[in-house]
């Protein structure tokens, strides 16, 4: 995959890049695999906002995506690489041979034709999805389960993957693109290779008209409010925050604060913590 430049010809396409989508197969989604989709615009069930700068966006249908991979040992083929409005990650339709269709995320390196296989006698290369136990050490994976037959819940964004860097007894060890390494059942099943557009990190809006079509809201700054909506805020001119850490709207610490519960089921297998950014 390639990135496509702009030139600066007006203020929105100045430092503007997009994907070419040279891999995707132009064409509309499989309607058996889609559903609506009602955006809560960061509202919980009270209507109440819970996630600020969320908002409005172009309308999408929902793609149902197999994260579960539990079609054994039955042969699919690659019918056509898509985009997914709904997340970063490009996603494949999957036709198997008893003419059932799915889809599944994108692999990067596989190609519309190529065949994929999920079960514990299939081939270990990119795109199949086989248990831990059956995957060699120092190979790349995504879209890893936690606990078995659940479905992958781990390395689903674009470009991303973990690595399996040891095994002992019932439990592997992965080291997860945040850095963090972690013990998983040697049950789980994960998919073999790296999840596709990979240059999504190239990728430049250029104009905030951009980000409004994808639901984004505009963000204000805390040291642009007033001293009762913000912590940050009040003061003459441009003042620093008055306080020894930022401050989150609501008076928590903010920027490297750790908020993992202390008690937190799955705490002892995680062997070394992600770091903080």
């Amino acid at each position: 995959m390639a990135i496509r430049l702009y030139r600066a010809c007006t203020p929105g396409t100045r430092n503007r890049s997009v994907s070419n989508f040279e891999e995707l197969v132009r064409q509309k989604p499989y309607n058996k695999l889609t559903d609506k989709k009602l955006s809560g615009n960061g509202r919980n069930n009270r209507g109440i906002i819970t996630s600020r700068s969320r908002g409005g966006g172009h309308k999408r249908l929902y793609r149902k995506i197999d994260f579960r991979r539990n079609k054994k040992d039955i042969v699919g083929r690659v019918m056509s690489i898509e985009y997914d409005p709904n997340r970063n990650a490009y996603i494949s339709l999957i036709n198997y041979i008893d003419g059932e269709k799915r889809y599944i995320l994108h692999t990067w390196g596989v190609k519309v034709g190529d065949v994929s296989i999920s079960g514990s006698e299939a081939p270990v290369s990119d795109g199949n999805a086989l248990p831990l136990t059956k995957i060699p050490l120092g190979t790349t994976v995504h879209n890893v389960e936690i606990l078995a037959e659940r479905g992958g819940q781990l390395v689903r964004a674009a470009g991303v993957a973990a690595k399996i860097i040891a095994k002992e007894g019932r439990l592997a060890t992965l080291r997860l693109p945040s850095s963090e390494i972690r013990l998983i059942p040697q049950i789980c099943l994960a998919t073999v290779g790296r999840v596709g557009n990979i240059d999504i990190n190239n990728k430049g809006s250029g104009k905030a008209g951009s980000k409004r079509r994808l639901g984004k809201r505009p963000t204000v700054r805390g040291t642009a409010m007033n001293p009762v909506d913000h912590p940050h805020g009040g003061g003459e001119g441009r003042t620093p925050i008055g306080r020894k850490k930022p401050l989150t709207p609501w008076g928590y610490a903010a920027l490297g604060k750790r908020s993992r519960k202390i008690k937190k089921y799955s705490n002892l297998l995680i062997l070394r913590r992600r770091k903080n950014h």
